[in-house]
């Protein structure tokens, strides 16, 4: 009779465990993503464990099953940065947001009313762009936020009320109310 399943991982993790996390940190800058080369090729070989061969063969199996993972690692990175090139492009193009990630980088210049809105706090900023940007109405904001209604109305008032008066304190003249889709900002 056999070696039962679970005795036998145990047995292949205790003898090459080092041996892989050695092969995984020579080949991934970030310690963190050598771990996850090791715990993914340990559950790889728990799945498939009447597969691993007997002795120091199911070393080399573990070597083997650990080279695959790092290269649909690396896919993986290269496939995020694609993605994410291609968001930042499309990113860029958009007005709106071009201007809204200008504010959130150090020392680029915002516009007055841009510097009026970072001047706001979080929460007035999300409720304003929520209704702006989002297009979102008292209703929806409300949801969104897993407050009342009323709640939000009253949120939204102050906010508007503060951004107004931070308009006029920095002399930036404005239309008496802003409309969008029904809701005055």
């Amino acid at each position: 009779m056999g070696v039962d399943p679970e005795s036998r991982f145990e047995e292949i993790y205790g003898s090459s465990y080092g041996a892989l996390l050695g092969y995984a940190l020579r080949r991934c800058p970030d310690p963190d993503d050598a771990a996850d080369v090791v715990a993914e090729t340990f559950t790889v070989a728990w799945r498939r464990m009447a597969e691993v061969p007997e002795g120091d063969e199911a070393r080399l199996w573990l070597f083997g099953v650990a080279r695959n993972v790092l290269a649909n690692q690396r896919r993986g990175e290269r496939r995020h940065e694609r993605r994410t090139a291609a968001l930042r492009a499309e990113l860029a193009a958009s007005p709106v947001v071009a201007s809204s990630l200008a504010a959130e980088l150090p020392g680029e210049d915002l516009s007055p009313m841009g510097r009026v809105f970072r001047s706001l706090s979080d929460d007035d900023r999300e409720l304003l762009a929520l209704v702006a940007w989002e297009r979102l109405d008292p209703g929806q904001i409300a949801r969104t936020l897993g407050i009342s209604r009323n709640a939000a109305r009253v949120r939204l008032y102050r906010a508007r009320k503060r951004f107004a008066r931070g308009l006029d304190e920095a002399g930036i003249e404005r239309p008496r109310a802003v409309v969008i889709e029904g809701s005055a900002l």
